[in-house]
C-alpha cells in the first residue's frame, strides 16, 4: 500500500506537471515560466517549487484562488498585470514567502485586503496601479513589507487616503501615487515614512499636493510632479510650503505653466535649502516670458542644474529676453534646454552663466547668426561641454570664429547640422579635444579641423579621403563615409582606436599597418576585403592590435578564420601551401567554371531542377523529427483539400470552425503559405506546426496531382506513425474502386480509421461540426 500511494503521489505530480507544460510550453525552462498573452482564464495547474519566475500578465484571469500558487514557494517574481482580476482569496500568497516582485497593476481589484500580504516577507516591489479601488481601506495594507523599497498605486478613480494607509513603511526607494482625481488627503498620511529617495505623484488638486508636501518636508531626495496646472495665480500661496522642503531634485512632467504662476514658483524654487537640480520635461508655458517683475529669492541659491526637454511654447517666436531672472544664473553649472524651439541666447543671459561647464542646445532652431549673438564676448566663460546637435548652423568657419573665444571648451558636437562645405581655414578654440562632425552633409576635409584634436568624429558624411594632419589624435570614426583606403597613419602618429565600418574599402596592406605603431582598436567591419596572405600572416605574428573587426562581406585569399565578424586577429593559423595557391586557384577555377556551365546546360535540358528538389523534399520528410517541438505548433489542423472543393472549405468549414468559441486556428495554402517559398516545403513546414491534418475528401480530391504530392511527400509519416494526427472529411460518397492505385495510403487509411461523412441536412450537419471540433481538441 505505501508503494502503491508513493506511486500515486508521483504519477499525479507528473501528470500535474504535464498539463502545466501543456498550458504553457515555456514553462519546460528550470526557473522562467512565461505564460504571458495565451488566453489563460486561470492560473494554470502544475506550478512547482522549481519556478522562481512566473509571467501570467496580459491573460484573462479573474480569480487567484489559494491553491494556485502554493506549491511554488521559491518565487522570486509573480507578474499578474493587465489581466482582470476581480478578487484573490486571502491566503492566496501566503506560501510566497521568498516573493520580491508582485505586479498587479491594470486589473479590476475594488480593495486591497492586508492579508495577501501578510506573509510577504521578502517582498520589495509592489504594483498596485490600473485597479478599481478608491481608497487603500481603513488600515494598512502594507503593515507587514518591511523590506518594501518601491511601491505604485492608484488609479482614475483613487479619490482617498487615509492617516495609517502607510503604516509600517519606513524607508522607501520610489513611491508612485496616480491620483488624477484625488480630492481627500488626510494630513499625516504619509508623514510616518522616514526617506523616499524618489516620490512620484500624479496630481491635479493643488490643495492635495500641498498637504502631501508638507508632510514629507525632510523625507523626499527626488520630488516629481506629473499632470498637474499651475495656473490659478491665488493657489500659488498653497505652494510656498515648498521653499522649506529638503528636496536634492524636482522634476515637473506634462505640468502647464503662465506668466501669471512662473515667477512664484520660481521664487519658491530658489528658496529651497537643498535643491540643487531643477527638471521640465513635456511641459507647457503660456505666455511669452513678460513676467514684469524681478525674481528675488531670500536665502542663498543653491541650484546647479536647469534641464527643459521638449517645452511647449504656443508663440516661441515672442519669447522676451528673460532679463527678470538673470539674478539667478550666475551658480548654474549644467544647462540642457532641447527640443524647445530655441532660437535665440540672450547675450545678456550668456554673460550672466558665469559657472556653466555643460551646455546642451540640441534639437533647436539656432543659426549662424543667432549662434554669434548667443555666444558673444564673455558669454560662457566656464564653459568646457557644448551641444550645438540639430540645429539649423551652415556655415563652419563662422560656427568656429563665434566660440573661437571660449577658453575652456573641450567638447563641440555640431552633428547634424547642414554644413556642406569645408573651408580652408578655420578659428576654434585653443582649448578643442573633441568635435563632432558626424552627418553634416561634408565630402572633404581640410585644415579647416583644429589640430588640438584628440577625439574627431565625421561619420555618416560623404568623404573620399582621409589626409589630415592631426598630431595629437587618438580616436578617429570615419563610419558610412566613401573611403577606399585606410588613412595615412604618418600624419596621425597617437591614433589608438579608428572605426571606419560602412565604407568602401577593398584592400590592407602590410605597410599600411606597420605604420600604425600604437593602434589597439580597429573596427573595419562592412566593407568588401580581399586580403592577401601576407597581411594576414603580418597581423597575426607583429601587429599590437587587440582588437580587430573586419567581418563580412569580404573575400579572403587565404580562406582565413579572420573572415568571421569579430574573431580574434590570434585565431588566424595559416600553412604554407595557403599561401602559394596563385596559379593553382586560377586552373581550377577556369576547370570548375567549364564543368559548372555543363551541368548547367544538361540540368535546364532535362529539368533536373525540379526532380532534384522533389527527391530532396521526400528525403527531407523522411528524416524529420517524429514531433515539432511544442513551441512551434501555431494552428490546430492543416487543411488539405481540391481547388475544385474550396468554396465548401473556405466558406463554409473555415467560418464554423473559425468563429467557434473558442476558435481554432486553421492553416489554409491560400492564405497561410509563405509567399515565394516552392510550394512543398511550404506543404511539408505547414503540417509540422498543426497539431492534426484534415483531410477534406471528395472525387476531385482523388483526382488532383497535388493532393497526391502532399500524400507523397508529407502526409505519410502522419499514417506511417500510426497516430491520431490524421482527420478524415468525406464531403462526397467515392467508390472504393474510384480511388486509383496511386492512392494506396489512402486507400489503407480508410479502410483501418473511422471518417466523417458530411451530411445533407441541417440536423445531423450539427452533430457532424460536433464530432469534427472533439476530434480537432483530442
Amino acid at each position: 500500500w505505501q508503494a502503491w500511494a508513493i506511486y500515486m503521489v508521483l504519477a499525479a505530480n507528473l501528470s500535474e506537471e504535464q498539463a502545466l507544460k501543456q498550458t504553457c510550453p515555456s514553462c519546460d525552462a528550470i526557473q522562467l515560466c512565461n505564460c504571458s498573452s495565451m488566453g489563460l482564464d486561470s492560473v494554470p495547474p502544475g506550478l512547482t517549487a522549481k519556478i522562481t519566475v512566473l509571467n501570467l500578465s496580459h491573460n484573462r484571469i479573474k480569480h487567484i484562488r489559494s491553491q494556485d500558487l502554493q506549491q511554488a514557494v521559491n518565487l522570486r517574481a509573480l507578474l499578474l498585470q493587465s489581466n482582470e482580476i476581480i478578487s484573490i482569496d486571502e491566503d492566496s500568497f501566503v506560501s510566497l514567502g521568498k516573493l520580491q516582485l508582485l505586479d498587479l497593476s491594470n486589473n479590476s481589484l475594488t480593495y486591497l485586503s492586508p492579508a495577501w500580504f501578510g506573509q510577504l516577507f521578502s517582498l520589495q516591489h509592489l504594483r498596485l496601479q490600473g485597479n478599481s479601488y478608491r481608497d487603500l481601506g481603513e488600515s494598512s495594507p502594507f503593515s507587514r513589507l518591511r523590506n518594501l523599497s518601491s511601491l505604485h498605486l492608484g488609479n482614475p478613480g483613487f479619490s482617498t487616503i487615509r492617516q495609517g494607509n502607510f503604516e509600517g513603511i519606513v524607508v522607501l526607494d520610489k513611491l508612485w501615487i496616480d491620483g488624477s482625481n484625488l480630492s481627500q488627503y488626510e494630513p499625516g498620511s504619509l508623514k510616518q515614512i522616514q526617506r523616499i529617495n524618489h516620490l512620484i505623484v500624479n496630481l491635479r488638486s493643488t490643495s492635495v499636493f500641498s498637504a502631501i508636501v508638507r508632510d514629507l518636508l525632510h523625507s523626499v531626495t527626488w520630488l516629481e510632479v506629473r499632470k498637474i496646472a499651475f495656473n490659478v495665480p491665488a493657489e500659488m500661496q498653497l505652494l510656498k510650503v515648498m521653499s522649506s522642503s529638503f528636496a536634492e531634485k524636482i522634476s515637473f512632467k506634462q505640468a502647464l505653466f503662465t506668466d501669471a504662476t512662473v515667477p512664484e514658483i520660481v521664487s519658491i524654487l530658489g528658496d529651497m535649502p537643498k535643491l540643487v537640480e531643477v527638471e521640465m520635461i513635456d511641459c507647457r508655458l503660456l505666455g511669452t516670458g513678460r513676467w514684469g517683475i524681478q525674481i528675488q529669492t531670500n536665502q542663498s541659491q543653491t541650484i546647479k542644474v536647469i534641464t527643459i526637454e521638449r517645452l511647449s511654447i504656443e508663440q516661441f517666436y515672442l519669447f522676451t529676453d528673460l532679463h527678470t531672472v538673470e539674478g539667478l544664473l550666475s551658480l548654474l553649472t549644467k544647462v540642457t534646454v532641447e527640443n524647445t524651439k530655441v532660437f535665440l541666447v540672450p547675450c545678456r543671459i550668456s554673460q550672466n552663466l558665469l559657472s556653466l561647464k555643460y551646455l546642451d542646445l540640441s534639437a533647436n532652431l539656432l543659426g549662424d547668426q543667432s549662434l554669434e549673438h548667443s555666444a558673444c564676448q564673455g558669454a560662457w566663460p566656464s564653459l568646457q561641454t557644448l551641444n550645438l546637435s540639430q540645429n539649423s548652423l551652415s556655415d563652419l568657419e563662422m560656427t568656429g570664429k563665434s566660440l573661437s573665444h571660449l577658453g575652456n571648451l573641450i567638447l563641440l558636437d555640431i552633428s547634424q547640422n547642414n554644413f556642406g562645405e569645408v573651408p580652408d581655414v578655420c578659428e576654434w578654440p585653443k582649448t578643442l579635444k573633441h568635435l563632432n562632425l558626424s552627418s553634416t552633409q561634408i565630402s572633404k576635409l581640410t585644415a579647416c579641423i583644429p589640430t588640438t584634436l584628440e577625439v574627431l568624429d565625421v561619420s555618416a558624411n560623404n568623404l573620399r579621403e582621409f589626409g589630415l594632419q592631426l598630431p595629437f589624435l587618438k580616436e578617429l570614426y570615419l563610419a558610412k563615409n566613401q573611403l577606399k583606403t585606410l588613412p595615412g597613419a604618418a600624419p596621425i602618429p597617437n591614433l589608438v582606436a579608428m572605426s571606419i565600418r560602412r565604407n568602401k574599402l577593398n584592400s590592407f596592406s602590410r605597410e599600411e599597418f606597420e605604420s600604425f605603431k600604437k593602434m589597439e582598436q580597429l573596427d573595419a567591419s562592412d566593407n568588401n576585403f580581399i586580403c592577401s596572405c601576407d597581411f594576414l600572416s603580418f597581423i597575426q605574428h607583429e601587429a599590437r592590435i587587440d582588437q580587430m573587426l573586419v567581418g563580412w562581406p569580404g573575400r579572403y585569399i587565404c580562406d582565413s578564420p579572420l573572415a568571421v565578424r569579430g574573431a580574434q586577429v590570434g585565431a588566424v593559423h595559416l600553412s604554407l601551401m595557403e599561401c602559394h595557391r596563385t596559379l593553382m586557384v586560377s586552373l581550377m577555377c577556369a576547370l570548375v567554371f567549364l564543368v559548372i556551365l555543363i551541368v548547367v546546360a544538361i540540368g535546364y535540358k532535362y529539368h533536373a531542377v525540379w526532380y532534384l528538389r522533389m527527391t530532396w523534399a521526400w528525403l527531407q520528410a523522411k528524416r524529420k523529427p517524429k514531433r515539432a517541438p511544442a513551441k512551434d505548433i501555431c494552428y490546430d489542423a492543416f487543411v488539405s483539400y481540391s481547388e475544385n472543393d474550396s468554396d465548401w472549405v473556405e466558406n463554409i468549414m473555415v467560418r464554423e470552425l473559425e468563429q467557434a468559441c473558442p476558435p481554432f486556428r486553421l492553416c489554409l495554402h491560400k492564405r497561410d503559405f509563405v509567399p515565394g517559398k516552392w510550394i512543398v516545403d511550404n506543404i511539408i513546414d505547414s503540417i509540422e506546426k498543426s497539431h492534426k491534418t484534415l483531410f477534406v475528401l471528395s472525387e476531385h480530391f482523388v483526382r488532383s496531382e497535388w493532393c497526391k504530392y502532399e500524400l507523397d511527400f508529407s502526409h505519410f509519416r502522419l499514417f506511417d506513425e500510426n497516430n491520431d494526427a490524421a482527420i478524415l472529411v468525406l464531403l462526397e460518397p467515392i467508390r472504393s474502386e474510384a480511388i486509383p492505385k496511386r492512392f494506396c495510403k489512402l486507400r489503407k487509411i480508410m479502410n483501418t480509421k473511422t471518417y466523417l461523412e458530411w451530411p445533407p441536412g441541417e440536423e445531423q450537419q450539427a452533430i457532424f461540426w460536433f464530432n469534427l471540433k472533439i476530434a480537432l481538441k483530442s
